[in-house]
């Protein structure tokens, strides 16, 4: 097995001279089996997890032991665990193993998925597999800066009046959304963020979060774009970009149900001048009599997301106001009423997605819905932060995340797995078979 990583205070990483790599299942320690293990994948970020103490296996021992010193050039101090952010289409299948620092405060970690990595034979494994080998998503299509800055001042300089091509700016050169650097390379997925509000609380937003808990990850857009600015960003993407696809609902903003009205007509405007190309719907699916709205208007596919099957899990994390689970259920039954390629986003985390329970509500769910993808996605949270709002709820016996998987494919052979939206060839075809 890989050795165990550890930091020193300064962010310097070592291997364990004989602890070996050990995972977490929420609060359930596990030795990771070879079949978890793939080499760090390109693009894939490392961590330290400050507050926190790493755990290892010792195999002389044979237990689960923590590290809470290293010697460092020869002095002993204290060490922090390390973990890694995998690059997009890998799944996350265990935590780092960890413990909290006794006696000490235990900040809250930024939003990132933090997976268990370790160390073997000259190179970096982490406990992960892959579940979607789009290569529009690869890294190394979105590397070059200055390629992205020069097509950016184009774009503003041709549309220097239109706010959404300035957002989308900023999204590509300040936070490196691999959406918004799409839109001014014209290709793949845009981009279409509209709503400034949201009607959820989720835990791990990532655009605005209470000041008590954690820096989000990006500033929400903070105004509502004129159906004639998303037109001429949507239009031209469709009718140009290869494999063009076009979604409203982003990491930089809240639901964008609350703009039906304004999702709907800009749906309608584009399909009078083109057929090429989706328009898509990324929600958390908590209006549904609005989504059918959009719906009708011409939109292609929808993804909503969950956290859970199970209501209570549900409602711990998101923090609905205004609506209900059962209404987020509505809605995607009312998008495969009306024949859409419809997905939910399930935000996968190791102490939860792998429990019997979950797994059961997740397969009679895909038996009663007739879904057409599952994204299966890394939740992006603190895991001490996510598992306390969950509580300790019994939700059944440990499922490894890869045993998930294949059971999935096995059971639900028409049924999709990956981790982006889909392309309109795929699209397409599934609407003629339906």
């Amino acid at each position: 097995m890989p050795a165990l990583l550890v930091a020193d205070e300064s962010g310097r990483i070592y291997d364990h001279p004989y602890l070996k790599l050990a995972g977490q299942s929420g609060h359930h320690l596990v030795r990771p089996d070879h079949k978890q293990l793939i080499p760090l994948p390109f693009g894939s970020q490392l961590f330290m997890m400050p507050g926190r103490i790493p755990v290892g296996w010792d195999s002389r021992a044979r237990r689960f032991t923590p590290c809470e010193q290293f010697s460092f050039n020869g002095k002993k101090k204290q060490c922090f665990p390390v973990a890694a952010f995998l690059a997009p289409g890998f799944l996350r299948t265990l935590l780092p193993a960890t413990q909290v620092t006794p006696g000490a405060s235990r900040p809250n970690l930024p939003l990132w998925a933090y997976t268990a990595v370790g160390w073997k034979d000259g190179r970096f494994w982490v406990s992960a597999l892959q579940i979607d080998p789009n290569p529009h998503w690869h890294p190394k299509y979105f590397q070059d800066d200055q390629i992205t800055a020069k097509a950016v001042r184009s774009f503003l300089q041709e549309k220097p009046k239109n706010r959404l091509v300035r957002q989308l700016s900023r999204c590509a050169l300040e936070y490196h959304c691999f959406a918004a650097k799409n839109f001014f390379l014209q290709r793949w997925e845009c981009p279409l963020p509209t709503s400034p509000v949201c009607n959820a609380r989720c835990l791990g937003c990532l655009s605005l979060q209470p000041g008590e808990c954690c820096p989000s990850s990006q500033e929400r857009i903070c105004f509502v774009p004129k159906v004639d600015e998303l037109v001429e960003v949507a239009l031209p993407h469709l009718i140009k970009a290869e494999d063009a696809i076009v979604s409203f609902g982003q990491g930089c903003e809240g639901e964008p149900l609350l703009q039906a009205d304004t999702l709907a007509r800009t749906i309608h405007q584009v399909r009078k001048k083109t057929s090429r190309g989706i328009i898509n719907l990324n929600t958390n699916g908590s209006l549904p009599d609005k989504a059918e709205e959009v719906y009708r208007a011409g939109l292609d596919s929808v993804r909503v997301s969950l956290n859970s099957l199970i209501p209570d899990s549900y409602c711990r994390y998101y923090s609905p106001h205004g609506y209900s689970f059962e209404q987020v259920l509505e809605t995607i039954h009312k998008a495969r009423e009306l024949n859409l390629y419809t997905s939910i986003n399930l935000l996968v985390f190791p102490g939860i997605t792998d429990r019997r329970k979950e797994c059961e509500m997740l397969y009679q769910f895909i038996e009663q819905s007739g879904i057409n993808l599952i994204q299966m996605r890394n939740l992006n949270i603190d895991p001490d932060l996510y598992l306390e709002r969950m509580g300790e709820e019994d939700r059944g016996e440990f499922v490894p995340i890869w045993e998930i998987v294949d059971t999935l494919r096995r059971r639900f052979p028409r049924l999709r797995l990956g981790y982006f939206n889909q392309s309109e060839t795929v699209v397409r075809k599934v609407a003629c078979r339906q």
